[in-house]
């Protein structure tokens, strides 16, 4: 197993948003783990995988309405 973490720059930026989010990220059975910090002025979500690349997970935000690029 290589675990990578990869940070993105989101618009996922309260609560309500994280709460959207979390049935895609949830439901990727690649993503390790996840968080948001909605407390950075970027948005952080910090994703941890074995096998997906940033576009992957990209996709996955997207799908729940969210833009993200990897920082």
């Amino acid at each position: 197993m290589n675990m990578k973490t990869i940070k993105f720059k989101t618009n996922i930026n309260c609560s309500g948003c994280v709460a959207t989010v979390t049935p895609f990220l949830d439901g990727e059975k690649e993503i390790t783990s996840w968080e948001v910090n909605t407390l950075d002025k970027d948005k952080v979500l910090t994703v941890t995988t074995d096998t997906l690349s940033p576009a992957q997970i990209q996709q996955v935000v997207e799908k729940a309405g969210y833009k993200s690029q990897p920082l």
